[in-house]
């Protein structure tokens, strides 16, 4: 599977973006997705995945209760909504995919990233 991301951008602190990933391939409904972000001289972290069953989300600690993900199997497309957003969600942001059921880690395909930035 094919994957890319768009919808970063430069925000003022409290502001709203939403992210898309779109996938490119077969049977993207059985892919757990996830996000993750990066800044310069920092690994990648993990903020957000959900599985295959649209009850199955999961969310960094740092992003909880203002970041959303979700997707629309029909249209291959997944979702992050990032809402009440700070100086510090400014960084890469990357869409991913994995075969299996997973988490943190572990995943199988990745799109090239957008940027994200917040200003005080």
């Amino acid at each position: 599977v094919q994957l890319q991301a768009s919808g970063g951008g430069a925000v003022q602190s409290g502001g709203s973006l939403r992210l898309s990933c779109a996938a490119s391939g077969r049977a993207f409904s059985s892919y757990t997705m996830g996000w993750f972000r990066q800044t310069p001289g920092k690994e990648r972290e993990f903020v957000a995945a959900i599985g295959h069953s649209i009850g199955s989300r999961s969310y960094a600690d740092s992003v909880k209760g203002r970041f959303t993900i979700f997707r629309d199997n029909a249209k291959n497309m997944g979702y992050l909504q990032m809402n009440s957003l700070k100086p510090e969600d400014t960084a890469v942001y990357y869409c991913a995919a994995a075969l299996r059921t997973v988490v943190a880690g572990g995943y199988d395909y990745w799109g090239q990233g957008t940027h994200v930035t917040v200003s005080s």
